[in-house]
């Protein structure tokens, strides 16, 4: 018998998956638990339509990661901080500092988690952080930090 899992199963797949089991396993405890529904036209076709329609959303997301990727490239974002005599910032620049800029002087909000800052910034100077937008998808953020 084929069903289609809507739930993970040890040992038969994961969730979506269409498998064929024996009609006394799907009956008594897949179908018995929820776990399962059985593959007739209408749900094949349901679970053909979900799927079409996850990867549309994925292509969508990755194309508008893309497109913010190619205007990342082209902005400076500037950043003001006050620093000490040895020209040494008083406290540092982070991720979350470069967020913050970035959407108000350009209007382009990146999550600061998404932000790639080994350290932060504490002189003076030009730097290019990376953003991960996507899983593939990286854009590279040009920032100049200068005395305020």
């Amino acid at each position: 018998m084929k069903v289609i899992l809507t739930q993970d199963v040890k040992a038969q797949g994961k969730k979506g998956d269409i498998i064929e089991v024996s009609d006394g396993y799907a009956r008594n405890f897949l179908l018995a638990r929820k776990l399962a529904i059985i593959a007739d036209a209408k749900a094949l076709n349901e679970a053909k339509n979900k799927e079409a329609s996850r990867l549309h959303k994925i292509e969508t997301e990755r194309a508008a990661a893309s497109e913010i990727a190619v205007k990342l490239e082209s902005l400076l974002v500037k950043i003001a901080a006050p620093c000490g005599a040895d020209e040494r910032l008083y406290g540092s620049i982070t991720a979350k500092d470069i967020a913050e800029a970035l959407k108000a002087q350009h209007g382009i909000e990146i999550d600061r988690r998404k932000m790639v800052l080994d350290h932060p910034i504490r002189s003076y100077g030009n730097y290019k952080i990376d953003a991960k937008l996507y899983t593939d998808v990286v854009g590279h953020i040009n920032v100049l930090v200068c005395n305020k």
